[in-house]
């Protein structure tokens, strides 16, 4: 299967779906794609000989269809079978996310559906939750609302930081979305639950 992944920082969680699709592994990358010519992760991508698109959502400003329609024919370009959001920091459009209707996934960096959307280490601290987490799921037209499909927790520890609880977490969300992408490709969408 053909897996285009789209981010708009350094990439880590793209770095290790990557890393994994090698070997007997069901999926190769197709295309990284990011909103952010900036974005540190499009130069590791193409060291690594993989297709790469900067679409700059910028210049577009309020035209989110026209900023998502760059975007679609950069990745319908590629025949993607998969697309994997892995640190795209846009909200998308019910359009953009119909047009790949169950076969777009996304981590979010809590155990939803607590804390949807962002700061969610902040709010998990504030809270005073003993566990947190990540939560890989399908994305749909509501925001970190779709069907989970995997999840990986984490103690709060005593002194934690917004920083110390987010290190924590993307360990695991290294191990957990290479894990469920593996399973979404083989057909196999029962929930995982990790540590």
């Amino acid at each position: 299967m053909r897996v285009a992944l789209l981010i708009s920082g350094g990439g880590s969680n793209m770095k290790a779906l990557v890393a994994d699709m090698a070997g007997d592994h069901p999926c190769r990358p197709c295309l990284v794609a990011s909103n952010d010519p900036a974005a540190g992760g499009i130069a590791w991508a193409a060291g690594q000989g993989i297709a790469t698109a900067v679409v700059d959502h910028r210049p577009y400003g309020r035209d989110r269809a026209g900023f998502e329609t760059a975007l679609r024919d950069r990745i319908d370009a590629t025949q993607p079978d998969l697309i994997c959001l892995a640190g795209f920091m846009r909200i998308l459009t019910p359009d953009f996310i119909r047009a790949y209707a169950g076969r777009m996934l996304n981590i979010h960096p809590s155990l939803l559906p607590k804390y949807p959307g962002l700061h969610t280490h902040a709010r998990a601290l504030q809270a005073g939750d003993t566990q947190a987490g990540c939560t890989v799921h399908e994305v749909t037209a509501d925001l970190d609302a779709g069907p989970i499909l995997g999840q990986a927790r984490v103690p709060v520890l005593p002194g934690d930081t917004e920083e110390t609880l987010a290190a924590r977490i993307l360990v695991q969300e290294h191990r957990l979305y290479p894990a469920v992408l593996r399973r979404v490709a083989q057909g196999d969408r029962a929930r995982l639950d990790l540590g």
